[in-house]
């Protein structure tokens, strides 16, 4: 697959409110944290060429917008991402993450598109039993591309090659993920409308978010595997 104009939006929050979200599973999860700073990130994109390996790609979930909630965590000293929501226009792709990666994905009405040099984004979860969440948004890149530095928060934030799933009776899976290192930018963004953690029972900060901007990057993922 390839992710297209991808937001990184991130808010510091605190470690025990945010470490209260995590699940119980086996092996455990524990949260994990930057100069003992724990982050939620909130990142719209949009998706393509998206398929199965040695398979033709099946219509209507080959390219579609996704909105990511997520934060980072480590299981068997093993670093990676924790996603609290993902939201999909795809109802195939919804199902099938679902049933095969058993990830919290969600049905929402999305729109992306580029104007005038902005990402204008929206999404809107269809369910309203599964949690009100709407994004509307607008941002686009504000500076020279360049990669995260070994041991700087851009790349602890960025550079997760690796997702955790909770499967049935609580067991951890986790999901491999191979790409080259993210171009980043510094990135403007305005949120008109910003509800998308709120159902968790999390507020974000009311202070200016940390971000990040990624034009487009290839990814392969493969299939999970005991954590």
């Amino acid at each position: 697959m390839v992710w297209h104009d991808l937001l990184f939006a991130h808010w510091p929050v605190s470690e025990s409110a945010l470490g209260a979200l995590l699940p119980q599973t086996t092996p455990a999860l524990e949260l994990d944290t930057f100069q003992d700073q724990a982050w939620i990130g909130v990142v719209p994109f949009r998706m393509s060429g998206i398929r199965h390996r040695g398979y033709p790609a099946i219509p209507g979930a080959t390219a579609f917008p996704e909105l990511n909630v997520r934060t980072y965590v480590r299981a068997n000293g093993r670093p990676g991402v924790w996603f609290f929501s993902l939201d999909a226009a795809s109802r195939f792709a919804v199902r099938a993450a679902r049933f095969c990666f058993h990830l919290p994905y969600f049905d929402a009405t999305m729109a992306c598109e580029s104007e005038g040099g902005w990402i204008r984004y929206a999404s809107r979860r269809k369910n309203g039993r599964e949690g009100v969440a709407e994004l509307a948004a607008q941002y686009r890149p504000a500076g020279p591309i360049f990669h995260g530095e070994a041991g700087s928060l851009e790349d602890w934030l960025t550079a997760r090659y690796r997702l955790f799933a909770r499967g049935r009776q609580g067991k951890l899976w986790r999901g491999e993920i191979q790409h080259q290192p993210w171009p980043l930018q510094r990135a403007e963004a305005e949120f008109a409308t910003l509800d998308v953690t709120r159902w968790l029972g999390l507020e974000l900060p009311d202070t200016p978010p940390h971000l990040l901007f990624s034009n487009h990057l290839a990814v392969q993922a493969w299939s999970l595997a005991p954590a």
